[in-house]
């Protein structure tokens, strides 16, 4: 099926824009902790499935746990890091800031892509992901113009949206090239115990693990829901679509994000719509809509 692929980048995506949501209710823990406590269920959770596949563990090139090793420490600590710390200033920048500086990914995913993958990128693709991100952008800032305010602490949240974008974007294409050599449930399994055996280090120097014993009971319900819908299982959705496409097109299907976070501000927050966000919503949209179309060319050069 042509279109399951990409569906499963976008229902990725969706599952995401739960995440800032769920994720700011653990805006007091230390973040170092959070990600280390995500991972780390997660890992307990697909771990049957890295003992299952181990002899086609032992068959990965040094290329492969190169990849494997990027999407551990930079799409698993660093992005979740930067994102998770992100949140904390929402009091200082609006949440839509947030969102669409980390959907900054693509820029980085597609350059990364074309260097590393050599994937072509054709002139009908790079028009689509123009008009994606015209729409991204108008969805994100009502009346086009970006609230940035306090002092320092709104900088400081856009740099880490950024920092967030660049290991997430660059991740995409690290993952995709370890998928090459494994399986989607192989390489999230992969990813959750890596990173988690790699976020003790900066925990335990930091002296934060006994800060899990004060995590509340809410807390714990939010890192559980976290790791069976935005994390965990999120990731796993995500690499089976990741692994049949091109990951500079995954990039941009990812844009879904935004839209589907403006749509759950309307419900939750109540919030209305400009009539330039309801365009952005249309541009987004379409060029979701004719980007499978580009894929007639051959995925990587």
């Amino acid at each position: 099926m042509r279109f399951l692929p990409p569906l499963a980048v976008i229902g990725a995506a969706i599952l995401w824009s739960f995440d800032g949501f769920l994720r700011q209710s653990l805006y007091a823990a230390p973040s170092f902790l959070v990600v280390t406590l995500e991972h780390a269920i997660g890992a307990i959770i697909f771990l049957p499935i890295i003992i299952a596949k181990r002899k086609e563990i032992f068959s990965f090139t040094q290329q492969t746990w190169g990849s494997v090793l990027w999407i551990s420490l930079f799409g698993g600590i660093l992005g979740t890091f930067f994102y998770t710390k992100a949140l904390s200033y929402v009091g200082y920048i609006d949440l839509s800031v947030v969102v669409l500086l980390q959907k900054l990914q693509p820029f980085f995913a597609i350059l990364l892509a074309v260097i590393v993958l050599r994937e072509k990128i054709t002139p009908k693709f790079a028009g689509l992901v123009l008009v994606a991100f015209i729409g991204g952008y108008m969805i994100t800032f009502k009346d086009l113009v970006p609230n940035f305010q306090a002092e320092g602490a709104n900088l400081i949240a856009a740099l880490l949206a950024v920092g967030a974008a660049f290991c997430w974007g660059t991740s995409t294409v690290f993952g995709k090239h370890a998928l090459q050599s494994g399986s989607f449930f192989l390489i999230t399994g992969l990813r959750l115990l890596l990173t988690s055996v790699l976020a003790l280090v900066p925990l335990m120097l930091l002296g934060q693990v006994e800060a899990a014993t004060a995590l509340t009971s809410d807390q714990w319900i939010a890192l559980l829901l976290i790791v069976f819908s935005t994390g965990s299982v999120a990731l796993a959705i995500y690499y089976y679509g990741l692994k049949r496409i091109p990951a500079s097109h995954a990039t941009l299907y990812e844009l879904g994000w935004p839209l589907s976070a403006l749509v759950l501000d309307r419900v939750i927050n109540k919030t209305v719509l400009s009539p330039t966000q309801y365009l952005g919503i249309v541009l987004l949209l379409a060029a979701l809509v004719f980007l499978p179309r580009t894929q007639k060319q051959p995925q990587t050069a």
